[in-house]
Parts: C-alpha cells; structure tokens; sequence
C-alpha cells in the first residue's frame, strides 16, 4: 500500500512543487531598462544600477555621450527608455516628438572646477583674475571640444572668448572629443584641466584644485525623462523616481553634484 501510494504521490509532488516555484519566483525581465546619460551623471546611474536591479528584478544597460552626441543619437533613430541629459537637450527632444515633456524631471546640478596632476602645483584659483593666469601659465590646458556639443565645452569657449584669451589659447589648448578630461592630466598631454567636478573625482591620478570662482561658475542641470519609443514605461518611471529619491540623494553628492528638487 505503502509502495503504491508513493508511487502515485511522488510525481504529483513533483508536478505541484513546480507549480509552486513558477508562481513563487519572481518576475525577472529578459529586456533591460536602457539609459542614455550625459557623460557627468553617467557614474550616479551606474552607482544605482544595483539597488534598481534588485527592487525591479530588471537589469539596466547604461550608455553615455556629450548632450550633442545624445542628440545625434536620438535623431538617428537609436532606442532608449530613459535619457538624462541637460534641459535644453530634452526640451529639444521633447519639441521633436521623441520624449514625453510631461516625463522630464530635474534630478541633479554640477559646477565646473579645475584639476592638476597628483602632486604636480596646485594653481591659486579664488578670483576671475587668478583662474585666468592659471589658464595662461598652463603648457596645456585640456577641456571638452565645443564641436562636440558638450555643455562645459561650450561654455568654456564662451568664457574665454569674454576673458579675450582664446585666440592664446587655441593653439595649445588640448580639446577632448568626450569623456572624461582629467585622463589627460595624467597621460601628460595636459598640464591642467577643466571640467564638471564629477567628471574629474573618478579620475585616479588628478587632483581637484576647485571649482571656478563664484562670478564665472556655470552650473550645468541634469534632468530625466521617459522616451515616447520606450516599451517600458512603467520601469522608466520607475528609474527616474529612484533618481529623485532618498537612495540617489547620497550618491549624488558623493559624485561631486548637488541634488535638484
């Protein structure tokens, strides 16, 4: 009896604990969240990823750009869920049909500041006057192409030309394409560097003297929005409530940003 009973038991066990399992387990998407970021908030969403992959059970692939790269991107008909980037830039998106405007939220705001080499002289940077020397004193003084869309570029470019030193600098002057500019601090084909402060902290082997003086400082905003194209509206949303949460609030201000409500 005993013998039987197992018999028939045992494999109706089986096929009710795999009933089980599949309701009990749960849902993890085969599709992951795809983010497009602006290079300087890229480490924030990166730092992140794992606290969101945990909470959605969804993985998150991350991508980067300057915000004219972004654009470029998005007109090429590249697919993304959420993208960060400055306002203008979605505003510019939002216009062309290819966000949701009423998505796009303020998450964070960064300054530009000044790096050298560890251990080479750290340059006196406190007044307008001081950081223009520093500037002219420099053998190299690398920053972000303008062409190349990215914001500190472009406004750096501008600033020098107010300052009347660009057509000095021009020649030697180190324009980065993209990407992070103290890099070249330490490959040595630059002597000083000038970008958003959150893309100079990463960097091992430069060192942030600090951030332009209050009068010509330029803060560059990040904010985030859902892509009309995206599939996954729900895990976008998602994202960027994260981003404007508690649990991003900390990263943000480790990665050299301040937090915008």
């Amino acid at each position: 009896m005993t013998q039987r009973f197992n018999t028939w038991f045992g494999p109706c066990l089986a096929v009710f604990s795999g009933m089980f399992l599949a309701v009990a387990a749960p849902h993890v998407s085969a599709q992951p969240l795809q983010v497009l970021s602006a290079g300087a908030f890229k480490p924030v969403v990166v730092d992140l990823a794992a606290a969101f992959e945990a909470e959605q059970r969804q993985a998150l692939r991350v991508d980067n750009g300057t915000a004219g790269e972004i654009l470029r991107r998005m007109r090429a008909g590249e697919t993304w869920d959420v993208i960060v980037a400055p306002p203008g830039t979605l505003k510019t998106l939002a216009d062309e049909g290819r966000i949701d405007a009423s998505s796009i939220r303020p998450v964070a705001r960064v300054a530009i500041g000044v790096a050298v080499k560890r251990g080479s002289p750290r340059p006196d940077i406190r007044t307008v006057e001081q950081f223009r020397e520093a500037v002219l004193s420099a053998r190299a003084p690398a920053f972000i192409d303008p062409k190349a869309g990215g914001s500190s570029g472009i406004y750096l470019d501008g600033l020098f030309q107010r300052m009347g030193i660009a057509d000095t600098l021009r020649p030697r002057a180190v324009l980065v394409p993209g990407g992070l500019v103290a890099e070249r601090l330490v490959t040595g084909e630059a002597d000083l560097a000038i970008h958003q402060i959150s893309e100079i902290l990463p960097v091992a082997g430069a060192e942030l003297v600090g951030p332009l003086p209050d009068s010509i400082q330029n803060y560059t905003v990040y904010a985030a929005a859902l892509a009309r194209a995206s599939a996954q509206a729900v895990a976008g949303a998602a994202f960027v409530s994260m981003l404007k949460g508690p649990s991003a609030a900390a990263v943000i201000r480790t990665r050299g940003m301040e937090r915008v409500d």
